[in-house]
């Protein structure tokens, strides 16, 4: 069972959200996961965050042997560089 951390779609037509999720690999984008990790929303505006994260999870579950997507991998690279300058 490989596992993967990688972003589920969610929300409307021309205005997506995206959740972060640990799933296996071979199953559908929005189909089963294990976890959700955290949010992430492209399109924020206002006070809205853009992204939230549980990094302690991820950290966890790479440790476990999960792999991060491209997109995953930047979204955490971001969010643990955003905690450190915090």
């Amino acid at each position: 069972m490989a596992l993967r951390i990688r972003l589920q779609r969610h929300g409307s037509k021309n205005q997506p959200t995206y959740r972060m999720v640990v799933a296996e690999q071979q199953s559908r984008r929005d189909g089963k996961f294990v976890e959700i990790l955290g949010y992430y929303n492209p399109k924020a505006c206002g006070n809205e965050p853009e992204y939230k994260l549980d990094i302690e999870r991820v950290d966890y579950w790479t440790g476990v042997g999960a792999q991060l997507s491209d997109t995953a991998k930047a979204l955490v690279k971001r969010a643990k560089k955003a905690a450190a300058n915090a």
